[in-house]
């Protein structure tokens, strides 16, 4: 008598996914540790109210904007691989690399807008943060654009499995911010 056994067919990762998965769990802890020291300070400092009163919630917000738009073009340029739509993927792509830059423009003006008034890293202990959070992050987004250029330029179907794997990357940028933005400029 012979046994038989029924076999189910396992799904199968893209080349990658699990190292990406293991970079980005890398980053949660840097950006945690961040986060958490800069929490544990701000409660035991008094709140911070006077220099948070420095940062701008308008340009913050319109940077939320532009990552949060960022994301969707993400997922729209992932979505058009999966179609077999080139045209879209580089339409889609061409649209996250320019709101990435704009992010970091706007980054680059509210810098200079702290420098001029004199404040720079080491004007206290809150600034400390604020620089090196969104410095830190601006850095990571650069790398994303710098992901998502490369990807721009190779895109093929047979290598539509790094949309996916990039996209994993901008959104874990676009998470950092979500959390840097009411710390640094809503409380």
């Amino acid at each position: 008598m012979a046994v038989r056994v029924e076999t189910h067919p396992v799904a199968q990762l893209a080349p990658g996914k699990v190292g990406v998965w293991w970079f980005l769990a890398s980053e949660i802890m840097l950006f945690g540790g961040l986060i958490a020291s800069y929490v544990v300070m701000r409660v035991g400092g008094g709140g911070w109210a006077d220099e948070r009163a420095h940062t701008s919630l308008l340009i913050g917000g319109i940077n939320t904007l532009v990552l949060l738009t960022s994301s969707m073009t993400v997922v729209e340029a992932f979505a058009a691989g999966e179609r077999g739509d080139g045209r879209g993927v580089r339409r889609n792509l061409g649209w996250t690399l320019l709101l990435g830059l704009a992010f970091l423009v706007i980054k680059g003006f509210e810098y200079s807008i702290k420098f001029s008034h004199g404040i720079t890293p080491t004007t206290a202990p809150f600034w400390s943060f604020y620089f090196t959070m969104t410095g830190l992050h601006g850095l990571h987004v650069l790398a994303g654009i710098v992901i998502n250029a490369f990807l721009l330029a190779t895109w093929t179907r047979e290598r539509q499995h790094r949309l996916e794997l990039g996209g994993l990357y901008w959104h874990f940028v676009d998470i950092v911010w979500i959390f840097l933005f009411p710390l640094l400029y809503m409380s």
